[in-house]
């Protein structure tokens, strides 16, 4: 009896893989060239008596077709995010020198220096006092505002004392007190505090404000710019 060795034309083509997947290890993926090298010897080497299914084939190059868009899609993605990231990062850097609006009360000032604030209400209110107090709690200057309406109010302290005399160095906070509704009530505060630098946090991170007092802010908290003298 003749003994009939069954043997399976795709086993070269197995034996190209891992010989291709070993020369190729550094590259970490198939391109689309290499994967239709492959389907073309797949398809030379196959056994004619049972020929690779048609939609069997189409279902492998339209997943390949799939992986390799959505990896240059990502790649695409990735490229754009880096040059929104360049993109950010130099428009902030314009802003160092310039003041930003803080949702923060409390500053630093040097002698001699005038800050701009910012009050913020939701209603009217009356009888409305602007009071600059320093790190102790105690009261260096008085400003009545009056009658406000809804919205916000921009004012400057210019430095001084209720004495007329300037203020020393430090810290200091702005309180803004007003009756609202007819009851006592307080009122948002807010400051505008200079840029000193610009920080990138790392690749593809936040933009990051380096305020003068030594607090930061990221640039997507700003929502309001001055001129850095104002």
């Amino acid at each position: 009896m003749t003994s009939v060795t069954n043997t399976n034309p795709l086993d070269g083509i197995r034996w190209q893989k891992e010989e291709y997947k070993e020369a190729e290890q550094d590259k970490g993926m198939l391109t689309q060239a290499d994967f239709f090298a492959l389907l073309t010897q797949e398809l030379a080497n196959q056994d004619p008596t049972k020929p690779v299914d048609n939609n069997e084939m189409i279902s492998q190059m339209t997943a390949f077709s799939t992986t390799d868009g959505v990896s240059r899609l990502n790649d695409s993605f990735d490229s754009f995010a880096g040059s929104m990231t360049s993109s950010q990062a130099l428009q902030a850097s314009s802003l160092v020198g310039r003041s930003v609006l803080v949702e923060d009360n409390v500053f630093g000032m040097e002698e001699g220096e005038m800050v701009k604030g910012k009050l913020v209400t939701d209603t009217a209110a009356s009888n409305v006092n602007i009071y600059v107090e320093n790190i102790a709690g105690e009261i260096i200057q008085t400003v009545p505002v009056g009658s406000v309406a809804a919205g916000g109010i921009t004012f400057t302290w210019d430095g001084q004392t209720d004495k007329g005399e300037p203020a020393p160095e430090g810290a200091y906070r702005f309180r803004i007190v007003g009756l609202v509704e007819g009851q006592a009530a307080e009122i948002e505060a807010m400051t505008f505090r200079k840029v000193d630098s610009v920080t990138l946090a790392g690749a593809g991170g936040s933009i990051i404000l380096n305020l003068n007092g030594g607090s930061s802010m990221a640039l997507a908290d700003v929502v309001e710019i001055a001129d850095g003298d104002s």
